[in-house]
């Protein structure tokens, strides 16, 4: 059936055109991040962040697709852009001016893309220079990255990387306009899934050599096929809410007498169990690298000793990181969803809730929804973030699949078949499923 799939999709002039200009942009990305920056040893690096010492390089190099451990012209990846798409979003939770252009449509929705990506720019040469100027921090025994950090060295390369930052999200907004998907989640997807084949090769290796046993393989093979269905599951979950609106029209009665007729005509409103997306992990994660960074640079033992304490897989750094991810889905939550603002649109198109007033009681009893099915959203985030880790620790580094990494693989591969899907029921063609089969659904319900 895939295999009839994919051969609708060459049949279609449009959307071959597009699934070829995704390919070749991706093959491009993918070239690029073996590019490394001049006058630096790539494989001193990579064998440094092999190493696993610096959880901040790691958390990187997972969003450039493995470009920052090659020290490549794109080793920043697309971390600026998400950085400055995440502050433009807080700040339109707090500045009403940027507020009012989110609320502009189109043009307003230019303008702060077009203010994220300055800022995105901005970042990157800071997080540029603060790379280029620890190259000489990273070290395997007497083996250097860099021989010396020349005024020319750090100009040269902070200006590199920032270029490739740029070259980067030009990349990801043709795939957008372009090509098939979300563009910058597409770069993601498309980095995790290159090393993924690595990771695969590794483990059987691992089983061959009796490191790893065949009772943990088929664990680690159940534990992964569960958490795709678990992600898909609540991916696609969404609690309906019911809206009624009037709907006026005419009608002939029977002395022929032309009359206006007032019905109801229902509707929904669709909020998804998991609205914060994959952020509340990123966000979370960006948090607790920083004690371990920290401690990098400081050294008085006791807070040594006490940033320590947060190590990855430790009791205290668990309950932190889990509690930071139900903080960020309630929070994040709230920034990208006002129900102040839908409860006022319902109401002025004349629509309302069974049983609810519009307005105010509409905005909370909307929030009252939201914030109930926010707690299974939550608790599926963490649980998907946390069980990695705890195998991790069991299988002694032989387990690859991060709860983060999957969250991003299966949301960005399901929003993409759906796309894909849509361009064939258009084209009344058949989707992934075939044609007898139920084809991929917007939303489950809750």
């Amino acid at each position: 059936m895939i295999l009839n799939t994919f051969s609708s999709i060459l049949k279609i002039e449009d959307l071959r055109k597009k699934f070829v200009f995704t390919i070749s942009l991706l093959a491009v990305y993918r070239i690029g991040i073996f590019v490394s920056l001049p006058g630096v040893d790539a494989a001193a690096m990579r064998e440094y962040m092999q190493g696993g010492s610096n959880q901040f390089l790691g958390f990187v190099n997972l969003f450039s697709g493995g470009a920052l451990e090659q020290l490549s012209i794109f080793a920043l990846g697309v971390m600026p852009y998400i950085s400055a798409s995440i502050i433009f979003q807080l700040l339109g939770f707090l500045i009403p001016s940027i507020q009012k252009m989110q609320k502009e449509g189109e043009q307003g929705r230019q303008k702060i893309n077009q203010y994220t990506r300055y800022a995105a720019v901005l970042i990157a040469a800071v997080q540029g220079l603060l790379l280029t100027l620890n190259l000489d921090n990273f070290k395997i025994g007497n083996r250097v990255i860099v021989d010396s950090l020349s005024p020319l060295f750090v100009v040269s390369t902070v200006v590199t990387l920032s270029a490739g930052t740029v070259f980067v999200m030009w990349l990801g907004e043709q795939i957008a306009e372009r090509g098939i998907g979300n563009g910058m989640s597409i770069l993601i997807f498309a980095g995790i899934i290159a090393r993924l084949p690595a990771a695969i090769l590794h483990s059987f290796s691992a089983l061959k050599s009796g490191t790893l046993q065949p009772l943990q393989m088929l664990e680690l093979v159940v534990f992964v096929s569960f958490s795709i269905v678990v992600v898909i599951f609540f991916e696609r979950g969404q609690r309906k809410i019911p809206i009624q609106y009037p709907k006026r029209g005419a009608v002939v009665d029977q002395f022929g007498q032309t009359q206006s007729s007032n019905s109801l005509s229902m509707s929904h409103l669709p909020l998804k169990v998991n609205s914060a997306g994959v952020m509340p992990p990123i966000l979370a994660s960006s948090v607790m690298i920083a004690p371990l960074t920290l401690a990098n640079y400081v050294h008085y033992k006791p807070l040594q000793d006490f940033f320590q304490a947060f190590r990855p897989g430790s009791l205290i750094y668990n309950v932190v990181f889990a509690l930071l991810i139900v903080f960020f889905s309630y929070f994040y939550t709230a920034v990208t969803f006002n129900p102040v603002d839908v409860a006022d649109n319902i109401k002025k198109n004349g629509g309302f809730i069974p049983g609810i007033r519009p307005g105010k009681n509409t905005a909370e009893f909307i929030d009252f929804v939201l914030s109930r099915i926010t707690v299974a959203g939550a608790a599926y985030i963490t649980m998907i973030c946390l069980i990695p880790s705890f195998l991790l620790e069991r299988y002694g580094g032989m387990f690859y699949f991060g709860g983060t990494s999957l969250l991003i693989v299966v949301g960005v591969a399901l929003d993409t078949v759906s796309q894909i899907e849509s361009h064939l029921i258009m084209k009344n063609y058949e989707g992934f499923s075939g044609s007898k089969g139920p084809r991929i659904r917007g939303r489950r319900d809750f």
